[in-house]
């Protein structure tokens, strides 16, 4: 029921996936969905992106960070360039959107924050960068849970294992479809997440089921933190079948050997 503000650089993708989102929900519920460009990067642009929300809806009842990327590279191989462009993505601009919305907003009427990271707890080579700051946002969420406490402000993180979606492997060009063929048998759970496996749980720590907790991070990951790829396990088919959707049919696809990923 919540009227959505997202917000990424790329106007266009933007746009298109503000379309799609009204047109789907469109029968379900009067909310909508606007697009509003913004580099998280840059401190001017996300306070800019914090004004807009408020001129258009008058209030911030929930933020969600959900920006952030990376490339694969072994650290001897990571440019300071390369470096910077994901630690200002993934920690400095969930930085900038959590002091914006506070500052503007839930200092003074409280509010909710979730912040998506990664499951980085036991290190993952080939992305020490994005590892790095992901572990950074989930301290970030603990000290700000204390900070803001008394302006009635809950934030917490979810860290979420493989999820397959599309454009996720494509992201990787040629070495995506290895890279999660090659995690799966890793996994407890024997397969990938798909988004609609994540997106509940945000839900959750948003609403009032989840009014008593605050400063943690929650793992979405099968497993994958339990078994930290250093234990071999048994091959199974027990785990509950995906959610039905594209996702799935295009993971299904992934497994058979016939899929052909494209942003």
């Amino acid at each position: 029921g919540c009227n959505v503000v997202i917000a990424s650089r790329k106007f266009d993708r933007l746009k298109a996936a503000a379309e799609e989102l009204n047109n789907t929900f469109s029968s379900m519920s009067p909310a909508k969905v606007t697009p509003i460009q913004c580099n998280i990067r840059k401190e001017d642009e996300v306070e800019a992106l914090v004004k807009s929300t408020l001129s258009l809806h008058g209030k911030i009842d929930f933020l969600v960070n959900n920006g952030g990327g990376q490339f694969l590279s072994f650290s001897k191989s990571i440019s300071a360039k390369g470096w910077n462009a994901v630690i200002d993505t993934n920690l400095t601009g969930t930085f900038y959107c959590c002091k914006a919305v506070y500052n503007a907003w839930m200092h003074e009427h409280g509010g909710v924050i979730v912040n998506i990271t990664a499951a980085v707890r036991n290190g993952v080579p080939g992305i020490s960068h994005s590892a790095a700051a992901r572990a950074a946002v989930h301290n970030l969420t603990k000290t700000l849970a204390l900070e803001w406490a008394h302006s009635g402000v809950r934030i917490n993180s979810i860290a979420p294992g493989m999820v397959f979606s599309e454009t996720a492997v494509a992201n990787y060009g040629e070495s995506g479809i290895k890279m999660w063929l090659k995690t799966i048998p890793a996994v407890p759970a024997k397969r990938s997440a798909v988004p609609e496996e994540i997106s509940p749980v945000v839900c959750f720590l948003l609403s009032p089921a989840a009014s008593y907790i605050t400063g943690i991070t929650m793992a979405v990951d099968g497993g994958l933190s339990l078994n930290g790829r250093i234990l071999d396990l048994p091959d199974h088919d027990r785990w509950p079948s995906l959610p039905e959707g594209k996702n799935s049919e295009m993971f299904k696809k992934l497994i058979a050997g016939t899929f052909k990923p494209s942003l």
